[in-house]
């Protein structure tokens, strides 16, 4: 037993601390819908944060709560949003390697026509998740029907209570082949193209570096953009036409 106790101790001293102690996963909240960018993000994430020798525990939440849970630390990040957002949520740290391109689009029912920018939507009723900033912050005062899915904004343009969804090019184009719902079509041009990142909860700041290096070698061999193609590639045959 003697020795036995003294081999267990013996390897332990060789053990790197990783491999002594198991830490918890971190609790990444995100949108409650699982879209092509959610898919991108947590294949990057899961990836990079194994090089760490952590895990991730990703919850759905409403648009809204996700962030608030994150900044007040109920969870340990957020799994991605726009830069700037840590502006209004100052808990949270963005780590700043891109994951993905979010396209923010119009889909349409019965109104067909060119999106020229923001204020070409007042005239009509819009649907959208909310908690998603960028829709909040450029449609202030015009007509809007925010709703915890995007199945349900597109729900109630199907019932015609509203007149267009606002939505992430790709989370649409899932989210119309998973309903099978027909007759949308995606009008042109988009209102918005940009990146979108990770937060981490302040107390998580130790992480920043590590993380960052891990994934900026993960964008320098190719991972992030064959992730972004591969999730891509499934939604590229759509049932909602382009209106050019």
């Amino acid at each position: 037993m003697t020795s036995r106790r003294q081999a267990v101790l013996a390897l332990s001293t060789c053990l790197p601390p990783l491999a002594l102690a198991v830490e918890a996963p971190l609790r990444i909240s995100t949108l409650l819908e699982q879209d092509p960018a959610t898919q991108v993000a947590e294949r990057v994430l899961r990836e990079a944060y194994l090089q760490l020798g952590r895990d991730l525990q990703v919850i759905g939440m409403p648009g809204e709560r996700s962030l608030i849970s994150a900044n007040t630390g109920e969870t340990d990040g957020e799994l991605y949003r726009k830069a700037g957002i840590e502006q209004l949520y100052p808990n949270l740290v963005r780590v700043p390697v891109a994951l993905v391109q979010y396209e923010i689009v119009v889909f349409s029912r019965r109104w067909n026509f060119k999106v020229q920018g923001w204020e070409s939507l007042r005239p009509y009723r819009l649907g959208f998740v909310k908690g998603i900033k960028i829709i909040e912050e450029n449609t202030k005062g015009m007509q809007l029907e925010p709703v915890a899915t995007l199945q349900q904004a597109f729900v109630k343009m199907e019932l015609d209570r509203s007149d267009l969804v606002l939505s992430n090019r790709l989370s649409g184009l899932a989210n119309l082949r998973q309903h099978g719902i027909q007759g949308v079509i995606l009008l042109q041009p988009p209102l918005a193209t940009f990146p979108v990142f990770h937060y981490l909860h302040r107390r998580h700041e130790a992480l920043l570096a590590p993380l960052t290096l891990a994934l900026r070698e993960l964008e320098r061999s190719g991972f992030i953009r064959r992730t972004s193609e591969e999730v891509a590639a499934q939604y590229r045959d759509t049932s909602a036409p382009q209106k050019e």
